[in-house]
């Protein structure tokens, strides 16, 4: 008799068990679709947004660029929760200060006449300092043709940068692990690039040493700065002369839509940088020309 009350209850469990898990998965589903449709709703205004936000510089991006600006921003904020990458996490002021900051320089080409890319432009370029890929990892988005290379020195940022190039199925792109003056003074880097980008925090006269060395003779560095970039200029000149450039001009501009000026420091290498420089690692910044 206690067997046979033993064995109800144990059915009656049992079947208790199997509903309640049945439930749960029903519920499981249905959550998983509401999400997906929460994504969904999502993920249209905020591609018009980007779209609409790279329309005010006159880019105007396909369906399949914008998608990878949106899942940029997503791995952006998600490693950053594990990392440093950026102070910057909200999607509007990413887009206006990351993204649309990173391509601004398209307009400084177009208004003096530079040409991007074909036989007379910029195919190869190189983002010295890259952090979490800016300027480099937009360039390439919106100008896909061009060959990339991402460079910064720490390995974890470097493993993000390569997860996102993978993620977007970008291609002639790499992110490399590397001090700028290491890789300043490799073969396989020095004197390849027909354009040297960086958003670095640093003075001109140091950022000289670090990027001139990447730049083939005739090419050019540009480095991204704030608006008070006159004195830091005149003073940075003598070095630049030392590493085989010229500071052809600069470009002032604002970030749409706002009072933030950015400035374009365009620097011409004529020659080949001397074999000594850059010095060692640690050195540029310690010791600037």
């Amino acid at each position: 008799m206690n067997q046979k009350i033993n064995y109800e209850m144990n059915q009656t469990y049992n079947q208790k068990s199997r509903q309640e898990v049945k439930r749960e998965i029903n519920l499981g589903i249905k959550q998983d679709i509401k999400q997906d449709i929460k994504q969904d709703i999502n993920r249209d205004p905020a591609l018009h947004d980007i779209k609409s936000a790279f329309n005010t510089i006159g880019i105007s991006l396909i369906d399949d660029q914008a998608n990878q600006f949106f899942q940029y921003y997503q791995l952006l904020t998600e490693a950053n929760k594990v990392m440093n990458l950026t102070a910057i996490t909200d999607f509007d002021e990413v887009v206006l200060k990351h993204f649309l900051d990173s391509v601004l320089i398209y307009c400084t080409f177009e208004k003096y006449g530079f040409k991007d890319t074909g036989d007379e432009g910029f195919k190869s370029i190189i983002d010295v300092g890259t952090g979490a890929g800016f300027p480099g990892l937009p360039l390439k988005i919106v100008f896909p043709d061009l060959h990339m290379v991402l460079l910064d020195s720490l390995n974890k940022r470097v493993g993000f940068l390569n997860d996102v190039i993978d993620k977007l199925q970008l291609e002639d792109i790499i992110a490399v692990h590397f001090r700028a003056e290491d890789a300043g003074r490799n073969a396989e880097y020095r004197d390849r690039f027909d354009l040297c980008v960086s958003r670095a925090v640093a003075n001109l006269s140091v950022l000289s040493e670090y990027c001139l060395p990447f730049v083939r003779p005739g090419g050019l560095f540009v480095s991204y700065k704030s608006s008070d970039i006159d004195q830091e200029c005149e003073d940075a000149k003598k070095a630049i002369h030392m590493l085989g450039g010229k500071i052809e001009h600069v470009d002032k501009c604002f970030l749409p839509g706002t009072d933030i000026e950015r400035s374009f420091v365009f620097i011409r290498k004529e020659k080949e940088t001397p074999p000594k420089y850059p010095r060692k690692a640690g050195t540029p910044s310690r010791s600037p020309l």
